[in-house]
């Protein structure tokens, strides 16, 4: 009789796992998703796998890649109707560029028109990005360093910022308005500067934030009311909205815009109650 190597079996169950596993994550891409760029992006293992972290930041991008479909569509039937060329979406504080490689993968790439721009300060990061867009074929997708606030892009229809820190997103609110785009997606995140000023601040209202951790939630949630009113009082159309369950990421809270009008006398008059009633506003967005 064959004699059996000792483990033999449980190699055999782990590869089986392992095949099993790649498998169920294969499952979970959506129908024409690139699995050598999810590679490249550390998403997927060399194997095809997902861990929890990346299963995470998979879900969270999906969901946004969702949410921002509309837009995309909605900017390419535009320009086909004026005979422009194709739109451009501009990925701010981009960091690893997951969101703005993902979105040319999904919806640029297969539309064979429109351009990605991803800005982010950090040089290293971009070098990355860029070599991943190069391989990847992304010919349309091109790459700023630097600060979002000294970024020029020209005209740029929809404007991305996934967990742009505290006042970056204050940041690409302005770069929005500035480029005149349509469409505005923000995943806000780190919204610590109220929350600096409310600590000083004394009014009828100060016993909501008196202790550190409300402070902190309470300028969280005061600083995107603030931001939607601002880009209300500049002729957007607001939705808020959850990103992903809490069980991907706690900071989850989306921000969608869209332009109906050059301005709202009503929504500008709301933010400026609201910031006197406090004593605080973003700095970057005080209405002049």
């Amino acid at each position: 009789m064959k004699e059996r190597r000792p483990g033999a079996d449980s190699t055999s169950v782990w590869a089986g796992a392992q095949r099993v596993a790649t498998k169920d994550s294969l499952a979970e891409l959506w129908p024409g998703q690139s699995v050598a760029l999810l590679k490249a992006l550390h998403i997927l293992t060399h194997n095809g796998g997902l861990n929890a972290d990346s299963r995470r930041k998979l879900k969270q991008v999906q969901h946004l890649a969702q949410l921002i479909k509309p837009a995309v569509d909605a900017s390419l039937k535009e320009k086909d109707l004026k005979g422009e060329e194709g739109p451009v979406l501009a990925d701010l504080g981009a960091g690893k560029s997951y969101l703005g490689l993902i979105l040319y993968d999904l919806y640029f790439g297969p539309a064979g028109r429109g351009r990605v721009l991803a800005v982010e300060a950090r040089p290293e990061l971009v070098a990355s990005a860029k070599k991943i867009a190069v391989e990847s074929g992304f010919a349309r997708m091109e790459f700023v360093g630097g600060k979002i606030a000294e970024a020029e892009a020209g005209a740029v229809d929809i404007v991305t910022a996934l967990h742009a820190c505290d006042t970056a997103t204050d940041e690409a609110i302005l770069f929005a308005l500035k480029h005149e785009a349509k469409y505005v997606a923000l995943v806000t995140c780190c919204q610590a500067e109220l929350a600096r000023e409310l600590e000083g601040s004394k009014n009828d209202l100060n016993q909501l934030w008196r202790h550190p951790h409300h402070r902190r939630e309470m300028g969280s949630h005061l600083t995107n009311v603030l931001r939607g009113l601002f880009l209300e009082a500049h002729g957007y159309k607001v939705r808020v909205t959850e990103l992903t369950g809490l069980e991907h990421s706690l900071k989850n809270e989306f921000i969608f815009a869209e332009r109906h009008q050059r301005s709202n006398s009503r929504a500008r008059a709301e933010f400026e109650k609201l910031a006197k009633e406090i004593g605080a506003a973003p700095k970057l967005l005080v209405l002049d």
